[in-house]
């Protein structure tokens, strides 16, 4: 009797589902072939991905290690059209690059969503921009008036930018921006614009794993900005967003605190050294000798700290006031602890926009905490920066300081910046969600704060 084989409906089942799991995978490696024939740099990244159906998954998500996908929702999409495939597939890679997965802030329900459709919405502007052929798709009219918002200031579109632009606040800022208007315009753009299932970035199933995929993908980061500047002529101006993105993931972080010493001198002042005290030969003479030291501390020691010092604030109309008001408390807090200044201090906190609008001489605690709390800005004209430049050599000149270490240019990086080099060390800070990459000149340096630096959680 020959055997036969039995037909079983969840067998059967199993089957057609590994076959749509066989299918989606196929379907994946040709994406991958299709964007690295047109995108040499991202060949790594492209294949850093596992592959895993996944039925909970809506449509599909990653963890960074793992692409979860629901098989029907892939083989419905590439049905309708092969390029939706391949921008999904990008726009989750892009993900993974711009580091999105791990800085996710903690926010409320509602505000979570915004934040949400503010990383795809941030990853969509960047994959519309790029003139690659086989991820090519016509813009929508909501697109086209949401792009065009997104590019009036001219900064660089990141996800924290656009969930200010969407609600007029910054994320985890607690002010109440949920009026009917902006939740309907809201979920219109999340009709959209959203794309992958961001779930899995929250909640990882083990908790090592944020931390190795993060450094894994960081790593690949730094190496596809530099593939991107050797591909430079295959990648064309279109990569310029990306490489602008990428840099300020991949820039070193530096402490702001750290980062103000370079303005210190060393100065010798009447206090005791005891770094160089030795308390064993104090305490055997004090024993042995009736009372007699063998060696007292010095009444002197040297110290590295502000003396002369010159902050310069550009009050042009695209500089945010309470931004501007947080970076002074947070420069003073770093400057007027023990040891930071010496006993002689002259600090110049100069207001300025295409003119030198105020100078407040501050040489005490009591006039810089008096000066914060009468803070308002003055100006709000057009940018150039040469005008402070020649008022600072002037109180050179005028000897109104004793030794001038340098300063630092608060801005938001559009103007008029000097030809010569100073005599002293000149720094432009810009605020990273405000940062326009722009190059300031070669003898000056550049620093990006971060909100964490002014401690804007």
């Amino acid at each position: 009797m020959e055997d036969r084989i039995i037909s079983s409906p969840v067998r059967d089942r199993n089957e057609r589902e590994l076959k749509k799991a066989e299918l989606c995978h196929r379907i994946f490696r040709r994406a991958q072939t299709q964007i690295y024939m047109e995108m040499r740099f991202m060949d790594v990244p492209l294949h850093a991905f596992g592959f895993l159906p996944d039925g909970q998954v809506r449509g599909i998500g990653t963890d960074g290690k793992t692409l979860k996908f629901f098989p029907d929702w892939i083989l419905e999409l590439y049905t309708g059209d092969p390029v939706l495939v391949n921008r999904t597939y990008l726009h989750v890679t892009m993900h993974c690059l711009l580091g999105h997965l791990w800085s996710y802030p903690a926010l409320q329900k509602t505000e979570a969503q915004v934040m949400d459709l503010a990383f795809d919405i941030a990853t969509e502007y960047l994959i519309d921009g790029l003139e690659v052929r086989c991820i090519r798709k016509n813009q929508s009219f909501v697109r086209k008036q949401l792009y065009q918002r997104l590019r009036e200031d001219g900064h660089v579109i990141t996800p924290g930018r656009v969930y200010n632009i969407l609600t007029g606040t910054t994320p985890d800022s607690g002010e109440e921006w949920r009026s009917p208007e902006l939740l309907q315009e809201v979920e219109k753009l999340r009709a959209e614009f959203t794309v992958d299932d961001h779930h899995l970035w929250r909640h990882p199933e083990d908790p090592k794993m944020p931390l190795e995929q993060q450094k894994r993908w960081k790593e690949m980061s730094e190496t596809m900005q530099t593939e991107i500047r050797l591909f430079a002529k295959e990648a064309g101006t279109s990569s310029k967003q990306l490489e602008d993105l990428l840099e300020i993931r991949n820039r070193r972080k530096y402490s702001y605190r750290e980062f103000l010493k370079k303005f210190s001198v060393l100065r010798e002042e009447m206090k005791a050294d005891l770094d160089s005290f030795d308390t064993i030969y104090y305490c055997y003479g004090l024993e042995h000798f009736g009372n007699v030291p063998l060696i007292e501390p010095q009444e002197t020691c040297e110290v590295n700290a502000v003396e002369d010092f010159v902050i310069a604030i550009d009050t042009s109309l695209s500089t945010d006031g309470e931004l501007v008001k947080k970076f002074l408390e947070e420069t003073w807090s770093i400057l007027s602890e023990e040891g930071s200044f010496h006993t002689r201090v002259c600090v110049h906190i100069i207001q300025c926009d295409d003119q030198v609008r105020e100078d407040r001489r501050i040489t005490s605690r009591e006039e810089m905490e008096t000066y914060l709390r009468e803070f308002t800005l003055k100006g709000r004209g057009g940018t150039d920066f040469r005008p402070v430049f020649g008022y600072v050599n002037q109180l050179l000149r005028e000897k109104a300081f004793s030794h001038l270490k340098g300063m630092l240019y608060f801005t938001d990086g559009y103007g008029t910046y000097p030809v010569m080099r100073p005599l002293y060390e000149t720094a432009f800070v810009f605020f990273q969600e405000d940062y326009r990459d722009l190059d300031v000149p070669s003898w000056a340096m550049k620093l990006i704060l971060t909100p964490e630096d002014l401690e804007l959680k």
